[in-house]
């Protein structure tokens, strides 16, 4: 059985919060979800037009000076229903595909000084993202704690926080795991 694309859904939901171009959908999903669903606009048009084709949404033109046609969508009530019973339905458990962990797995074929590097830029990283949130998690709580979406907002949000600590916790326990080998092989 083919997997549903999921696009449609999260594309569905921006739209909730009003009439968009596909321009400013992509600006909306860099804006809010894109810590943990991302969206190209070669994959934000065509499920623009199919959602119009479904009449999940309609599409009206904006006409502009001295620039081309803007094109809106709009989710329409047979589209917010869609979205609402996809929001009912149980989350898919999809597998990750993790470079880091496949080059770990076989991390035996190389240096342990090499796996460290890895495992070091990887904390690097994380470390970032959780300063990221950490820094969304204030303009939030200074901004919009009023907003009817703030709770859901910081539900994800805080998934990313405790996601990003986890892995550096692993990263620590896997740095020290990775020098004991380092050291016993110069021994």
């Amino acid at each position: 059985m083919a997997r549903e694309n999921k696009s449609k859904y999260a594309i569905m939901g921006i739209l909730t919060w009003g009439s968009m171009s596909g321009y400013d959908i992509k600006k909306e999903i860099e804006q809010s979800v894109n810590y943990f669903w991302h969206e190209s606009y070669g994959q934000i048009y065509p499920i623009l037009k199919r959602l119009v084709a479904e009449g999940l949404a309609t599409k009206s033109v904006e006409e502009q000076v001295g620039k081309p046609d803007r094109y809106v969508y709009t989710l329409t009530d047979k589209g917010k229903e869609e979205l609402r019973q996809w929001l009912t339905e149980p989350a898919d458990h999809p597998i990750e595909r993790i470079e880091l962990l496949l080059k770990l797995f076989f991390g035996r074929e190389i240096s342990a000084a090499d796996n460290i590097t890895h495992v070091k830029h990887f904390q690097e990283f994380q470390q970032k993202l959780l300063q990221e949130y950490r820094a969304i998690e204030q303009k939030l709580q200074h901004q919009h704690c009023n907003d009817p979406d703030y709770p859901y907002c910081m539900a994800t949000l805080r998934y990313g926080l405790y996601t990003s600590q986890a892995l550096l916790n692993w990263c620590d326990e896997t740095l020290a795991m990775l020098h004991k080998i380092a050291e016993s092989t110069q021994n």
